[in-house]
């Protein structure tokens, strides 16, 4: 894996963090991709339009990653709110997505990056999912970089969706509640499988989470910037990357 081994969340009783700890580059993080919208308006065109220009930012920052040591990028996409915005909005969307997959498949692959898509699919169309597959599948070998798509994705639904199969479990006794703990539920969320983010980063001035990746970023650190995505480049994103390594992660304990 390219990229620091780095701890990515609170999994020690140890009071003292180790100095290794301390001062790294960020191995995973994830971005609230906001202000497509915003940045449309301002040239006058329709929202659509800042959309298709934000998704041609993603390659450029995934591109950037594994020169700085980032292993794993997750992205917000779409939330499970946003089907609140306009019918023609929505569309646009979901046919933007469709034609991001087509086109970028074959370039994904062949930079090595690995794609996963977490939140709820069932809302999705059929089309639309069985592309998300393919890519899945097309890119289930490669390792430079982890590209985790957030696509109808909310945090709170993500741990409701999470607790049931874990209650599932229960019921079948497959689980025993009494060794239900903290370590537990992260088995069961769309995240099983990566590390938790050590930085999250939200272009566009807003300073809220918006529903993203409620339990994984309880130890993140956040970075909230005025760039409207459109405008969000590799270089800032590099920057943002230089400047956690000089932040000093406690996770709770005390340093020595």
């Amino acid at each position: 894996m390219i990229g620091p081994q780095v701890a990515s969340g609170d999994k020690s009783t140890e009071n003292i963090i180790p100095d290794t700890m301390r001062h790294t580059g960020p191995r995973h993080v994830a971005i609230i991709m906001d202000g497509n919208g915003r940045w449309a308006t301002q040239r006058g065109r329709p929202r659509l339009f800042g959309h298709h220009a934000g998704a041609r930012r993603v390659r450029e920052v995934v591109e950037r990653c594994p020169e700085i040591g980032v292993g794993y990028l997750t992205i917000f996409a779409f939330s499970t709110e946003n089907w609140k915005r306009t019918q023609t909005e929505v569309a646009g969307l979901m046919s933007l997505f469709r034609r991001y997959i087509t086109k970028e498949a074959r370039a994904l692959k062949e930079f090595g990056v690995r794609v996963r898509f977490i939140g709820d699919r069932v809302r999705l169309d059929d089309k639309l999912v069985k592309l998300m597959d393919e890519l899945e599948q097309l890119t289930e070998n490669n390792d430079v970089v982890h590209l985790t798509i957030a696509l109808n994705y909310g945090g709170r639904d993500e741990v409701a969706r999470a607790t049931q199969r874990l209650a599932e479990d229960v019921a079948k006794g497959i689980l025993d509640p009494a060794k239900v703990d903290q370590e537990t539920l992260p088995k069961y969320l769309d995240t099983c499988v990566l590390p938790d983010p050590d930085l999250v980063i939200r272009t566009s001035g807003e300073a809220r989470i918006s529903n993203f990746l409620l339990w994984q970023s309880a130890y993140a650190e956040y970075e909230f910037i005025d760039t409207l995505w459109p405008d969000f480049s590799a270089d800032e994103f590099t920057r943002l990357c230089e400047a956690y390594g000089g932040r000093e992660r406690r996770f709770g304990g005390v340093t020595v």
